[in-house]
Order: structure tokens, then C-alpha cells, then sequence
């Protein structure tokens, strides 16, 4: 398993170089508007000088110049911590097996002859009466339906023994599962299919930090629902 960081360093720099060329266009502002300023109070008419109120208001507009930027490079400092800190912690689940996003499930018999099933979840985001999974083979066909009959909100991570509803075995192969669920008034709920897989490696990329759970593709940290161990 290997730690991908290609362009890790490139986005730091980025970073940094954004930060110090933002804080030089904010300086230079500062100097043109402190220069013009000046060249005002010097060149004012002697008879009718600027008041102290215009005065107060052009010198708050610095000050507010100087708090944008002030508030630009603290932005910049807590979006880098927050990717460091997603960073680290994406690098820690390398080897651990995940819930995400997906809509298959896979039968194989291991060297012992007992039938395994890769672990399976449903994203129930909202409480519901009826909770439904269904598991067709490869031609489309349901082979199981399972009633998990009301469940509150949250992960849910059912299970199936790798047998059709009268009980049969089924063929070692990838199922593909899809979810209903229903309120006491029978609208719907939203429910999301949930598949697993194991992070093989972490690639830094401009699309941010990614994932690599092999077959499945590669994911979001975001996308991670569950983390199963």
C-alpha cells in the first residue's frame, strides 16, 4: 500500500504563494491610498482644509482595507489546518474497510467452504416504517428481498447469507442491491445504497484528497459513511 502525495507539496505552495501575493496587493493598496492621501492634505486649499470628518473616513477605509486582508490570510491559515488535518486522518484508514456510496455486494466461497458476503449499508436519512433491500443477480433478476420493517434514521448495515428467498445458494459472483423506504404516510424516504471496500491508498490530487478502494474507484474522504475497521 502506497501514499500517493503528488501534488501535496504543489497545493501548499499554492497556498502560501496566494497568501503572500494577496497581503502584497492589499500593501500596495495601502501605499497608493496613504500616498494619494498625503499629496491631498498638501495640496488642500488653505481656506477650506479638509475637515476632520473626511479625514476620520478616509483613514477608517485603510483600516478596513487592512482588515479584509487580515481576514483573507486567517481563512487561508484554517483552510490549510483543515486540509492537514483531513490529510492525516485520510493516511490512517489506509487498510480498513469502508461504507460508501454503491450498489453491490459480492458472494465468494472461502478456503473453509463457508459463503462470505462483503459487507453492505443503507444511508437512511430520515426515520422510516418500511425499509426494503433488494438483490438481483448479474441479468437483473431479484434473487432476495428483505423486510427490515421500520428503522430510525442513521446507518443501517444488514446482512445476507448468499441464498435467494427459498433458500438456495447462490452462485459466487457480484449482486448489485437497491433500497426503498417509506414514512407512516407512505411517502418516500431517502435511502442510499451503501458498498464496501478497502482503502489501498491515499492520492493527494487537485480534486483534493481521494481514497483508493481498488475495484470500487476511488472516493471523497466525505463520501466515507462508515468505518468498519
Amino acid at each position: 500500500m502506497a501514499v500517493s502525495s503528488t501534488s501535496s507539496t504543489s497545493s501548499t505552495s499554492n497556498s502560501v504563494g496566494s497568501s503572500a501575493t494577496t497581503a502584497s496587493s492589499a500593501a500596495d493598496i495601502q501605499n497608493q491610498f496613504l500616498t494619494l492621501l498625503v499629496t491631498q492634505l498638501n495640496n488642500q486649499d488653505p481656506l477650506n482644509p479638509m475637515d476632520n470628518s473626511q479625514l476620520t473616513s478616509q483613514l477608517a477605509q485603510i483600516s478596513t482595507v487592512q482588515g479584509i486582508t487580515d481576514l483573507k490570510t486567517l481563512v487561508s491559515t484554517i483552510s490549510g489546518q483543515v486540509d492537514v488535518s483531513q490529510s492525516m486522518s485520510a493516511v490512517s484508514m489506509i487498510g480498513k474497510k469502508v461504507l460508501v456510496p454503491g450498489n453491490t455486494v459480492n458472494i465468494d466461497t472461502d478456503a473453509t467452504g463457508a459463503r462470505v458476503s462483503t459487507p453492505i449499508g443503507i444511508d437512511l436519512q430520515g426515520d422510516a416504517a418500511s425499509v426494503k433491500m433488494t438483490i438481483s443477480d448479474s441479468t437483473g433478476r431479484v434473487v432476495r428481498t428483505v423486510d427490515m420493517g421500520a428503522q430510525d434514521t442513521g446507518i443501517l448495515t444488514p446482512t445476507w447469507d448468499g441464498k435467494d428467498d427459498s433458500g438456495n445458494a447462490m452462485a459466487d459472483g457480484q449482486y448489485t442491491i437497491a433500497v426503498t423506504a417509506t414514512d407512516s404516510t407512505g411517502a418516500a424516504v431517502t435511502a442510499t445504497a451503501l458498498a464496501s471496500g478497502t482503502v489501498q491508498n491515499v492520492a493527494y490530487t487537485t480534486n483534493g484528497v481521494r481514497l483508493d478502494l481498488g475495484l470500487l474507484g476511488q472516493f471523497s474522504v466525505l463520501d466515507i459513511r462508515e468505518v468498519l475497521g
